[in-house]
C-alpha cells in the first residue's frame, strides 16, 4: 500500500473514543497516525498497519508540488 503523510485511513476496529478515521504523520518501516477525533497518536509496524486497515479515505499525495 502507498501511503503518504496527510493521508487519512479508515481502520477495520474503531478507536475506545468511537471514531475510525486516522490521520498518517509518518511513514517508514512503521506507520504513525493520529486519531482525528481524540488526537492520540499510535505507531503499527506496517505489516501489522496493512493487516488492520480498510481503506484510503482521503489522499495527499496530489496535493505535494
Amino acid at each position: 500500500m502507498l501511503l503518504h503523510v496527510g493521508d487519512v485511513v479508515k481502520m477495520r476496529k474503531a478507536h475506545p473514543c468511537g471514531n475510525d478515521l486516522w490521520r498518517i504523520t509518518f511513514v517508514g518501516a512503521d506507520i504513525k497516525m493520529r486519531c482525528e477525533k481524540c488526537q492520540r497518536i499510535v505507531m503499527l509496524e506496517r505489516p501489522v498497519f496493512e493487516k488492520r486497515v480498510k481503506k484510503l479515505v482521503e489522499s495527499s499525495a496530489g496535493e505535494e508540488a
